[in-house]
């Protein structure tokens, strides 16, 4: 299991600490793909097929487990472009992956795109990426940017196997990656000081996995862990950086709307 360095018992961000900066239908017409600036340099994102879908629990797990070894906790420190991903279920079974990329600087879009399409796994706690990726991946796969860091709504770390949906999303495409939780899911933390940047590690199983870390003054804190290439300090810093006047992280809040209103 990957065993995260030890951190200290609680900290606080400042600015100085911030960096600058299965079954799917996809649809890159007009309708579901809006390209709202470009740069001169198109790119995409490349998903690897790590793995075939799994019929069950105990290979869910098993693809987990072993993915797991793939998981870099270090990496880059500034970023470009940032791409939020969420999910919004419709009914039991239909859904619509968004993902939207935004200028890091100015926090502007530059691409949003979706995609529709159904549950491809049952609801088990732990496996919930698994219902998830192929619209996430079929919506991924219609960038004609590249994303510098995706910020999920979800947890990487901070999962029972260590290997939540940041991490599966970040290996999969080899892009730096991180996990932002509204809620905890594994482990324990005493609760951040009360101003902005305040955090407190979270822990699981001896190891700090993630951090709660207060965005806003007297909101209740997200729940940040690391994806894929990324250290668990940028991790942090990037999201207090990404919300500059909302609980949740930019990238995330025009991800979920997207998604829930489908232009």
């Amino acid at each position: 299991m990957l065993n995260p360095p030890p951190h200290p018992q609680r900290g606080e961000l400042t600015p100085g600490d911030l960096t600058e900066q299965p079954r799917v239908r996809r649809d890159p017409g007009t309708d579901d793909h809006h390209d709202i600036t470009h740069g001169d340099t198109l790119g995409r994102v490349h998903v690897k097929q790590l793995h075939p879908w799994p019929s069950g629990v105990a290979e869910a797990e098993s693809i987990q487990d072993r993915l797991r070894g793939e998981v870099e906790l270090t990496g880059p420190d500034t970023f470009a472009l940032v791409a939020g991903l969420d999910v919004h279920y419709r009914g039991d079974d239909a859904l619509t992956a968004a993902v939207v990329v935004l200028d890091a600087g100015t926090l502007e879009p530059v691409e949003e795109v979706v995609a529709h399409g159904e549950t491809a796994f049952p609801y088990v706690p732990g496996l919930f990426a698994f219902r998830e990726l192929p619209a996430l991946v079929a919506a991924l796969e219609q960038l004609t940017v590249t994303p510098d860091l995706l910020v999920c709504d979800g947890h990487g770390l901070a999962h029972p196997r260590g290997f939540g949906l940041a991490c599966h999303l970040g290996v999969l495409t080899g892009l730096p990656s991180l996990g932002v939780g509204k809620t905890p899911f594994v482990g324990t933390h005493e609760p951040p000081g009360p101003g902005r940047g305040a955090w407190a590690p979270i822990i699981h199983e001896g190891a700090a996995v993630g951090r709660a870390l207060r965005t806003q003054r007297g909101v209740k804190p997200v729940y940040v862990s690391q994806g894929h290439r990324i250290s668990l300090d940028v991790a942090s810093s990037q999201v207090l950086h990404l919300t500059p006047h909302y609980r949740l992280p930019e990238p995330i809040r025009h991800a979920d709307h997207l998604a829930r209103h489908p232009h």
